[in-house]
């Protein structure tokens, strides 16, 4: 009996072959199901094998699954399916031909060890069988496909995962990856140096006429549209402030009755030598001790014949209102706590019970979710009026050839928005549906209303032509100005790499150039130490400088431009070759994992890559011929 109180007061390179694991299971599942009903044209052969069109199917959608159904190419995602069925198929062709097998225990284990088999981390074959129906499968086609995903896993562990670096090529990888550099740099930036030198209207001119794509602004719309707005529809509907209320309370009484309570007690188990009338008695003393200052868990270990609660200071944990008996769940709704309860009766015996935690809930008040509860108990005939709406809005924009009429029996107000460009759409323009509706033909050369546009879950937009703005060259004398900074720019580019190639053939012959660069306001920035993680140095400037080659007798030199038109001088001094004691234990244990993972995947692709080179495979879709 004490033990049932107890029960219930309790408080409230793996990538590779995982793949492969879920398409065999995905795929040839679907495979075995549908295969016999429909005959599906082959996509696909390999050395004979037929890969069908319900397979590419199954393994697209499957792989669309996995990608979080992203927006992708559908073309793109059915070669990339189609690949992977080729790759799977010639792996189990390799399996097959080198005669592997998998015991019937080796399976018969798996399967024991599947979670999704298990209730509670045991096993219970029902479930097992209910599982494997709803995936397709019979038991023998699940063991089949299982000991198939088996020896695929094997094959591809025995490529990706078997191979090791040894301390000599540790030993130059670490030379490399700690390597450190010490060189210096001169930066000559885009500035003012050619301000002094006009551009002429004839090179304006001149520019404005090579260049007419520049200043050609595309073709644009003007449209007017309805929207219709789930949110407006909202506004629409009133609940009642009785309904909500009610509701409210509704809420409240479910929240605040999740509250938790937790408890100690001594009990005083009747037997022949006690009866309830002496329990209670003893209870009774007990609590005046209890008042007088004496500590609970010393008396409940002393008294209590729950000698399991006793060891723990009299706690018999948390209840809900529903985890004790009700005379002992009345009693604790009573005590504050910290409280001492008077004797109470159950039918394991006499209690003294002590509050000792009492998590009580507090809803929030009305005022505070007011607006939640109207949401939600308008979300349902929202819904319902919304679908209705948009199936009148198709209707009226099929048969009528305006959006007054529309605008008139829905309510909606008429809106409009002028030169809407492929290129330059915003809000709800840039959505591409809306977009590719307002340059389509329906539109554009029909003259017609669009179609019903769903932006989304809660709007929808019908559009209409207004005029269309053919595509224009505009006047030189509003592009001049831009043409100029252009130009402008275009010079200082020119004298940058001009300086610089001089800065450049003067070092190279041994000059010394301190003289030009104080001249142009130029100076050496020096590196030392540096390494190829560095950040105290421009990323595309460090990437150069381990690119070069190590000096021998004297410095290196090079040059480079950067994307916005810098031109770097670069004289590299010393190399200083790294060391593998100088990489923490950790980080080198990091790295040989990662080296050989790295290992391990280059080598199962070239093993793959090769079953496939001498395989007879043929794949229109992919428009080659393996």
């Amino acid at each position: 009996m004490l033990q049932d109180i107890r029960e219930n007061s309790q408080g409230m390179i793996a990538k590779v072959i995982i793949g492969f694991i879920v398409a065999v299971f995905a795929l040839t599942g679907v495979e075995w199901l549908i295969g016999g009903f429909v005959a599906s044209p082959p996509v696909a052969e390999v050395n004979g094998e037929e890969i069908t069109e319900v397979q590419l199917q199954a393994n697209t959608q499957n792989l669309l699954a996995s990608l979080g159904g992203a927006d992708i190419d559908q073309q793109l995602l059915e070669q990339i399916a189609l690949n992977q069925l080729i790759e799977e198929t010639v792996m189990k062709q390799s399996v097959a031909k080198a005669s592997m097998n998998v015991s019937s225990n080796r399976v018969d284990r798996a399967i024991l060890e599947n979670a999704s088999f298990q209730i509670n981390g045991v096993f219970d074959g029902d479930l097992a069988v209910r599982t494997m129906a709803s995936q397709g499968y019979s038991i023998a086609l699940y063991r089949d496909a299982l000991s198939e995903s088996i020896l695929l896993g094997q094959l591809v562990n025995a490529y990706s995962a078997s191979n090791f670096v040894t301390d000599s090529e540790l030993e130059s990888i670490a030379a490399l990856m700690q390597q450190t550099r010490d060189f210096r740099y001169v930066s000559v930036t885009l500035g003012t140096r050619t301000l002094g030198t006009p551009i002429s209207q004839e090179e304006i001119q001149n520019y404005y006429a090579l260049n007419p794509i520049e200043f050609t602004e595309e073709e644009s719309v003007d449209l007017s549209f309805v929207v219709l707005d789930r949110n407006v529809i909202s506004e629409e509907i009133l609940v009642a402030e009785s309904e909500m209320l009610a509701e409210y309370e509704a809420r409240r009484a479910d929240y605040e009755g999740l509250s938790e309570k937790r408890a100690s007690h001594i009990l005083f188990e009747l037997s022949s030598d006690l009866s309830e009338e002496e329990a209670v008695q003893l209870a009774s003393e007990t609590r005046q001790r209890l008042l007088s200052g004496e500590d609970f868990a010393i008396l409940a270990l002393e008294l209590s014949s729950d000698s399991v609660s006793a060891e723990e200071g009299g706690d018999i944990g948390y209840t809900d209102g529903t985890a004790f008996p009700e005379t002992l769940e009345l009693a604790l709704e009573t005590l504050s706590l910290d409280e001492i309860s008077e004797p109470v009766i159950s039918e394991f015996g006499v209690h003294l019970l002590k509050l000792t935690e009492d998590a009580e809930n507090v809803y929030q008040s009305f005022d505070e979710v007011r607006d939640t509860i109207e949401r939600e108990l308008k979300s349902a005939e929202v819904d319902l009026l919304f679908a209705e709406r948009i199936e009148d809005l198709s209707n009226l924009a099929f048969e009528t050839g305006e959006l007054l009429t529309i605008s008139e029996q829905l309510n909606l107000e008429i809106q409009s928005i002028s030169s809407v460009s492929r290129a330059n759409a915003s809000g709800l323009f840039a959505n591409s549906e809306v977009l590719n509706a307002a340059f389509s033909d329906e539109v554009v050369l029909d003259g017609n209303n669009s179609d019903v546009i769903e932006i989304d879950d809660s709007q929808a937009m019908v559009l209409r032509l207004e005029h269309f703005n053919e595509s224009t060259l505009l006047p030189l004398e509003e592009v001049a100005a831009e043409i100029s900074v252009i130009l402008r720019t275009e010079k200082e580019r020119e004298a940058v790499v001009e300086l610089g190639e001089l800065l450049l053939a003067a070092r190279e012959n041994g000059a010394d150039i301190d003289s030009l660069l104080q001249e142009n306001e130029l100076e050496w920035v020096h590196a030392e130490g540096v390494d190829r993680n560095a950040f105290t140095v421009n990323r595309e400037i460090l990437e150069h400088v381990f690119s070069m080659p190590t000096p021998e007798s004297s410095a290196s030199v090079s040059n480079m431009v950067l994307p916005n038109g810098t031109y770097v001088l670069i004289e590299l001094n010393e190399v200083t070759v790294g060391e593998l004691s100088s990489i923490p234990e950790p980080d080198r244990e990091r790295l040989v994992s990662s080296l050989e993972s790295d290992l391990g995947v280059s080598d199962y692709q070239s093993f793959l890559n090769s079953l496939k080179e001498n395989s007879d495979i043929t794949a229109p879709m992919l428009e080659e011929t393996f």
